[in-house]
């Protein structure tokens, strides 16, 4: 191949590195309004009186908006393929306070100092009621979080119930797993937490938004799902989606931060009002206390086996906390179970997952890498080590014997077939790079400090089957280039670079002959966006459908040109030439043989979706060193091995993983955030709130082992979310190995380990 597989430098590369004006907030106009929010300091309250005369009357004021100025129409921030999953739960503004943070007023000054001014002469009188912040209590709770009788689900089947504080319940089985239970020779029960934790991408949520010349309300945002930002913004403002435009430009990091639309609806009430352009910058304390967290979940976990090692039955049940708001509620939980337990289809008798998604008085949740998968592969993967335990078997060689093999049917995810799996192959190297054999279960330093390893596998997706589309426009220039406009969102992961390198093995042709155009809702083709895994494998396909339509209307008008028929001639990048004889026309002849009269269009445009979604699988290793006296941990060496199908971009596919590999680090064992009794998130900062940077781990490193998916674009399929879901059950089972302490609840601490070695 001469462009897939190829380390292709990433299309913006220089205009990043070399500080061009491409973020928000570097093209905003001058004269944007300043917008801030006025927010509640209480989890659950109803404003009973708000004055804010003496704010509107601070110089530079545009305009203070409070519950009684905006559209009563209930929606959903969740970036979700309509008709969403989440259900319509919010209003812009409203006079219930449903978590601390939630909005009060909109405050739109000249500068930011006269409108924190004129914030703080807002003068609220609120009714403080009770509030349910524990999700164990919230089911069936007396507090109701969503009292309000125009609550509705457009989903019905998610169970949802929000008399009950219920976001959603179900249930997915296959075979009796009570009586496969009952039958096995030993059965690991227990319960496994994770917290609420941030995506702490380096550009905070921030967007502007101004009229155009005819009226319609442009929108220019850090997102991650342009055409759904749209769509919630109409739904929000009472508007035509036909009268909203969404630009994405450069993104600083998302991570499914800005799979939800946190922000834009706020400057854009504010355009409606006033007609002048406004723009919001959160700041890091709003982006850490009022954002889109990962969902806090607790996993009570049964699984069973015989002595030999053959796991018999899986039974996972998850509670999930969505928050005041139901935004991905009822999408992550599914991943929880579906993107775990088919792991270990093989020979597998039985299995249950059950879950419940609770609204609770606390901050509303959100997407994050992983999306509920690395949550639930916390807990099964931390159970399968257990288990490998109590059987007194080598982890590998339990997971060795269970794991999904390559066409095996996967009752748990979907029904869906094994089609391309290497995690075989990605076990078998992980064990060989950590030296598994020399090093499991642990070893004694000379400091006196414990080096031990642990093992964990991984599946995620590529893309939502049977929902999510995506499609590209390509047109052949007369200069011989081709210009790519895509839907999907590049948001720091490469996605721009991957598809046109897609698009350039398609088309026989340099990559630097395919330029890319980012996403503006008025002329991109429609794409659901970044997210779920999608782009690589969904987009990518769109791009290979297209440039094969675009290559037959080459070869047609090249055809024409030489004087021959469309099957006597032949397409090889640069040129259309007779298969007969020599005789050839040029590319650029081609191109700009379009503009005469008769020539077809040398243009196409195609969109994609999927059946099936199929997973990419990783094996991690790590290997960490333990100071029995402080218990202080340290990762000293951390392997991956993915399992990706074709690696469309080695380089981008490597930085990818290292760093998911860092995040699910900072996961299990620094990332901490915490919420005081009245519902405030404390861990505001950086300085409480700990993620860890590249020196943290000593070394980190990566390899492929591909399969080749027959669906995908080359044999792709996707990498960005999988990555980060191996640490966690590693490195807890890692620091079980070197001090006999089995942390199961996040983040892993030295206070934990102390005191479980008292224990």
């Amino acid at each position: 191949m001469k462009a897939v597989g190829m380390g292709v430098r990433k299309k913006d590369a220089m205009a990043l590195t070399t500080g061009k004006p491409v973020y928000v907030a570097d093209i905003a106009p001058e004269d944007c309004l300043v917008v801030k929010l006025l927010r509640s300091p209480h989890a659950n309250a109803m404003i009973e009186e708000i004055d804010v005369s003496r704010a509107q009357r601070v110089p530079g004021v545009a305009c203070v908006l409070t519950y009684r100025d905006v559209p009563k129409t209930r929606f959903t921030l969740a970036g979700q393929t309509y008709p969403e999953f989440s259900p319509y739960d919010r209003l812009i503004l409203d006079r219930h306070l449903r978590c601390v943070g939630d909005p009060v007023a909109i405050v739109a000054a000249e500068t930011e100092k006269q409108a924190l001014a004129a914030m703080r002469l807002i003068r609220v009188r609120y009714q403080v009621l009770p509030a349910v912040l524990d999700a164990q209590e919230a089911l069936d709770n007396p507090v109701l979080v969503h009292p309000e009788e125009d609550w509705h689900a457009l989903v019905p089947d998610c169970g949802a119930d929000n008399r009950r504080n219920l976001c959603a319940t179900g249930e997915d089985a296959d075979g009796d797993v009570e009586a496969e239970l009952a039958a096995c020779d030993v059965v690991i029960d227990q319960i496994y937490e994770t917290k609420a934790n941030q995506q702490c991408m380096m550009e905070t949520f921030r967007a502007f938004t101004r009229c155009d010349a005819y009226g319609r309300l442009e929108v220019v945002s850090s997102t991650q799902i342009p055409f759904h930002v749209r769509r919630i913004l109409a739904t929000a403002l009472e508007l035509k989606k036909s009268d909203v435009r969404v630009v994405k430009p450069r993104i600083g990091g998302g991570f499914g931060a800005k799979q939800t639309a946190i922000c834009e609806v706020y400057p854009a009430i504010v355009t409606v009002k006033t007609g002048r352009p406004a723009m919001i910058i959160f700041t890091r304390e709003e982006s850490m206390t009022v954002s889109s967290p990962r969902h806090a979940m607790r996993m009570h976990v049964r699984v069973g086996a015989m002595r030999d090692g053959s796991i018999r039955a899986i039974d996972l049940h998850t509670l999930s906390n969505t928050g005041a708001y139901g935004e991905h509620g009822p999408t992550t939980v599914g991943l929880s179970g579906h993107k775990s337990i088919p792991l270990y289809t093989h020979g597998l008798k039985a299995f249950r997952f059950h879950w419940d998604v609770v609204y609770t008085n606390t901050m509303s949740a959100g997407a994050y890498r992983g999306y509920g998968a690395t949550q639930g592969l916390f807990a099964l993967e931390s159970a399968i080590n257990e288990l490998a335990h109590a059987l007194h078997m080598d982890p590998a060689a339990l997971r060795e014997a269970n794991m999904v093999r390559e066409g095996e049917r996967m009752p748990a995810y979907y029904g869906e077939t094994a089609g391309s799996c290497a995690i075989d192959r990605c076990l078998a190297r992980a064990k060989d790079m950590i030296g598994w054999d020399e090093k499991y279960p642990a070893r004694t330093m000379p400091n006196g400090h414990v080096r031990a390893v642990g093992m964990a596998l991984a599946m995620q997706g590529s893309g939502i089957s049977n929902v999510d589309t995506g499609a590209v426009s390509i047109r052949l220039g007369d200069d011989g280039i081709y210009n790519m406009s895509i839907g999907a969102t590049d948001m720091g992961t490469g996605c721009d670079t991957i598809l046109a390198q897609i698009a350039a093995q398609s088309l026989d042709c340099d990559v630097d002959n395919v330029t890319v155009h980012g996403v503006d809702t008025d002329t991109s083709p429609y794409d659901c966006g970044s997210y779920a895994s999608s782009t690589t494998y969904v987009t990518g396909m769109a791009v290979v459908r297209t440039c094969e339509v675009l290559r037959g209307k080459i070869t047609r008008v090249g055809a024409q040109l030489l004087g021959a028929a469309p099957e006597d001639v032949c397409f090889d990048g640069d040129c259309v030439r007779r298969m007969d004889s020599e005789e050839s026309v040029p590319l650029r002849e081609i191109a700009q043989a379009h503009m005469t009269a008769g020539v077809e269009d040398l243009s196409a445009c195609e969109s994609n979706g999927s059946p099936i979604s199929p997973p990419p699988f990783m094996a991690g290793c790590a290997e960490i060193d333990l100071d029995p006296l402080t218990g202080q941990v340290e990762v000293v060496d951390y392997v991956g091995v993915v399992d990706c199908g074709t690696v469309v971009n080695p380089n981008l596919a490597r930085v990818q993983t290292e760093g998911g590999i860092m995040q699910g680090i900072g996961m299990a064992l620094t990332e901490n955030p915490e919420m005081n009794g009245r519902g405030r998130t404390v861990s505001n900062s950086f300085l409480q709130y700990k993620v860890p940077s590249r020196v943290d781990a000593r070394s980190v490193r990566v390899a492929f082992e591909s399969s080749y998916e027959q669906t995908g674009p080359f044999g792709a399929k996707s990498i960005g979310e999988c990555v980060i879901n191996t640490p966690a059950p590693a490195i807890a089972d890692a620091v079980y190995n070197a001090s006999g302490v089995r942390v199961r609840s996040l983040p892993i601490t030295a206070e934990k380990i102390l005191l479980g070695e008292r224990e």
